[in-house]
């Protein structure tokens, strides 16, 4: 997933011209730059929660899939049982057997069945759920013990809502025994060994990622049983240093995430906050005041970082929240405003200029709002994630066609994570559109990796998004029409692409199905309908004449955890500005071209110094559209230039020029104490694609070993 280079700069125009039809006609154009804005598409924005089988991971080929929401807050590992909260009259059911963790046992298997990274919610409130007799319910409101109330559980009559026959005013002073037991980090980090010793660590394939618990500042009203007064800011910040240090206590390579806030006013205000200023309105708040009139999120970080400079282990390694759209897009409601609002409200995820119209009256913006908190207040590159979001209306095509929309987003700008509440029955609109960026031939072929430039004239009635896909070099285009009648006539320009002039085209409408349609040419023009309400994804091969290098990378195995690719300047002469290989060499090394089609030959392969003398014996391979050389006869200190001729017997040679250079991690071309203390940052951090370099020995942890390796080398500059 790094920034690939499409070389070539033909411009191609592919016009697809409506046959005309009864309804309203569009005109719109869509300009593809293969070469500009070009960011590395993370996969685990595809991500869902609580997939109903494996199947439907399998068939949605999604790489993360979330455990977490309210129920999850009180989960028993050891009972195996959960508080369903005031979702449904704050009963503690069991989860299945009386097997201790089975049903988070059997979500990790179902996860990876399906090849999916099974997610965890760690609980923090202070209680979990636990069971009557043979594992019978037990309710936190109970009937008989504080009287007539509200509504009942039809099925349980004992089980109240926790209101009183007015439903107006709450029952207070239960106690939270009644259906709860008490829970601390150490009962959690019990269950935290458990699946450490059932499915290995995360670094061997085991779980890989722990939530810190599920919008905590509404606890006030979602537990009220067991936590009716809103958690300070306090309470929140220690309880995150605390539950995260436990979990990187058992698994140093776990993948932290929190603090999983709600919604925008959680950013804004601590939940003591959001219960006191409903009572007494939003002056002088005293969460808000002790912060110093900052808003809660970016003071939460500011806290963690403390922590984290203080320790040395970061009580989260992705930052992450919650976000619904908060004017009945959330909902199965279909008439003309709403559709129309679900097709500009997914502004509020990126657009800086977007006001939104809810009560929230503001420029949301989430996804840079979310990247500048963590950059300007925790630990600058932290990963970010929305794990819970929803646009609604999953059985209805106006569903599917904003889920279409959000995915673009998340890709184009640059999302770590994310995970869609819930999984969409298979047979939904909304279902059937995530698909057509994950499996859209039901043969595992996906959307592209690298998100490309893909500008449209207003965002509101037509959306698209361009990507190139590194396995095969094509590029693919999704153009959702948000209209919500009459077909368009739709331009699409295609810049920086060589192409072979032959566009596949899939397409999903209010029929329900997704189609693949008549391969269409855009050597010239074509008549062909692009619908109202429709996704539309173009895949264009790259012309086998246009054989190119995408990129080039240095690569080496780290560990059990398999290889990590450096990507290397390919402008850069031997005696200039190259990349730096900081990693130490081992007896021979690998360097890859990514070509932009499949490799079937090569000639030869040299590698030579800054003085042209021919270093070692290099060899070269191919696999799928990869040229491997590896080198033998380094050394450190070495500038070195590798060169593979003539591939595909059409006359294009790959050529690269790096510098090894072992401690030089920011590519300076010289270790110094800056290189110290990056790498100083990352200590105790499994290896993967953000911090892998620092990983100097390779062996899949980043530890001292490395910073000592780092402080050996220090005071050297490239030769």
């Amino acid at each position: 997933m790094m920034n690939k280079l499409l070389s070539g700069c033909t411009v191609v125009a592919l016009l697809l011209i409506v046959v005309p039809a009864a309804a309203q006609t569009h005109t719109e154009t869509v300009t593809v730059d293969a070469n500009a804005n070009r960011r590395a598409i993370d996969p685990r924005i595809y991500g869902v929660a609580f997939a109903d089988t494996a199947a439907q991971l399998t068939e949605l080929n999604t790489p993360l899939h979330r455990s977490g929401g309210n129920n999850t807050t009180r989960y028993n590992w050891l009972q195996n049982a959960a508080n369903h909260d005031f979702d449904y009259f704050f009963e503690s059911i069991s989860d299945g057997t009386s097997t201790a963790g089975e049903s988070a046992d059997t979500f990790v298997q179902n996860s990876k069945t399906a090849l999916a990274q099974p997610m965890l919610t760690i609980s923090m409130i202070g209680w979990v759920a636990k069971l009557g007799a043979n594992r019978s319910i037990l309710p936190s409101f109970s009937v008989a013990k504080y009287g007539a109330q509200c509504s009942v559980d039809p099925y349980l009559h004992d089980a109240g809502d926790g209101k009183k026959p007015s439903c107006s005013t709450l029952v207070t002073g239960n106690d939270p025994n009644d259906a709860n037991v008490p829970s601390d980090a150490n009962f959690q980090k019990a269950w935290v060994q458990h699946l450490v010793t059932k499915w290995g660590n995360a670094a061997a394939g085991g779980v890989k990622y722990y939530i810190l618990d599920n919008e905590h500042s509404i606890w006030f009203s979602t537990h009220r049983d067991v936590h009716p007064e809103g958690p300070h800011h306090t309470e929140i910040r220690d309880k995150m240093i605390e539950y995260g240090t436990m979990i990187k206590s058992v698994d140093a390579g776990a993948i932290v995430m929190g603090p999983e806030e709600y919604g925008w006013t959680g950013y804004i205000f601590s939940g003591y906050d959001q219960q006191w200023s409903a009572i007494n309105g939003y002056n002088n708040i005293p969460d808000r005041t002790a912060m110093g009139n900052i808003d809660y999120m970016p003071w939460l970080l500011a806290q963690l970082k403390l922590s984290y400079t203080a320790t040395g282990v970061k009580p989260i390694d992705v930052f992450s929240l919650h976000y619904y759209p908060q004017q009945n897009e959330f909902s199965n409601t279909v008439d003309t405003a709403t559709q129309l609002l679900r097709n500009r409200s997914t502004r509020s995820l990126w657009d800086p200029n977007y006001v939104d119209t809810s009560y929230i009256g503001d420029k949301v913006k989430l996804i840079p709002r979310m990247r500048n908190w963590v950059n300007t207040n925790y630990i600058s590159g932290t990963p970010i994630a929305i794990t819970e979001y929803n646009w609604g209306a999953e059985n209805h095509i106006n569903g599917a066609t904003t889920q279409a929309d959000i995915y673009g987003i998340f890709g184009r700008e640059g999302l770590d994570i994310a995970t869609r509440w819930t999984t969409p029955a298979s047979n939904t609109p909304t279902f059937k559109a995530m698909k057509m960026y994950r499996n859209y031939d039901d043969a595992k072929s996906t959307f592209g990796d690298t998100s490309v430039s893909a500008a449209v004239a207003n965002a509101d009635n037509l959306s698209a998004f361009s990507a190139l896909r590194t396995s095969d070099g094509a590029l693919t285009t999704m153009v959702i029409s948000k209209y919500l009648t009459g077909a368009t006539n739709l331009t699409l320009a295609l810049n920086n692409f060589v192409g072979t002039g032959v566009a596949q085209v899939y397409q999903l409408t209010s029929a329900n199905a997704i189609t693949r349609l008549a391969d269409v040419s855009y050597a010239g023009t074509l008549a062909v309908s692009v619908p109202a309400q429709s996704i539309t994804l173009f895949v264009m091969a790259p012309a086998p004449s246009g054989l190119a290098v995408n990129y080039a990378y240095s690569r080496r195995v780290h560990g059990a955890l398999g290889p990590f690719d450096l990507q290397l300047n390919r402008a850069a002469a031997i005696g200039g500005a190259v990349t730096v290989e900081p990693r130490v060499l081992g007896n021979t090394h690998t360097i890859v071209f990514a070509m932009n089609t499949t490799v079937i030959s090569t000639g030869a392969v040299t590698a030579t110094d800054a003085a042209s003398n021919p270093i070692g014996a290099p060899t070269v391979a191919f696999l799928n559209n990869e040229v491997r050389v590896t080198l033998t006869g380094l050394a450190d200190n070495q500038r070195v230039k590798v060169k593979v001729a003539n591939i595909n017997n059409l006359g294009v040679d790959a050529e690269v020029s790096l510098g090894f250079l072992v401690g030089d991690m920011n590519s300076t071309r010289a270790v110094n104490a800056s290189d110290i203390s990056a790498t100083k940052v990352h200590r105790n951090e499994a290896a993967s694609a953000g911090n892998f370099r620092f990983d100097v020995d390779a062996s899949g942890l980043v530890d001292q070993a490395d910073v000592t390796a780092v402080k050996l080398k220090s005071g050297r500059g490239l030769q």
